[in-house]
């Protein structure tokens, strides 16, 4: 997590792809949670071009 997530806010993660590390707009997948900079999470889904939807990783 790079930007922080949250109803009414469109987040930024970092994922791993193709040996490198590229940065999708992120949303979560429960529409009025909130995931705070620095959370892990998992893609849940994926909207081309470029957008996720994620939820907190279980760690």
């Amino acid at each position: 997590m790079t930007g922080k997530i949250g109803p009414g806010l469109v987040g930024e993660v970092m994922v791993p792809i193709r040996g490198g590390v590229e940065a999708f707009y992120a949303h979560p997948t429960l529409p009025d949670e909130e995931i705070p900079v620095g959370t892990i999470i998992v893609v849940v889904d994926y909207s081309p071009p470029r957008t996720v939807y994620v939820a907190r990783a279980i760690v």
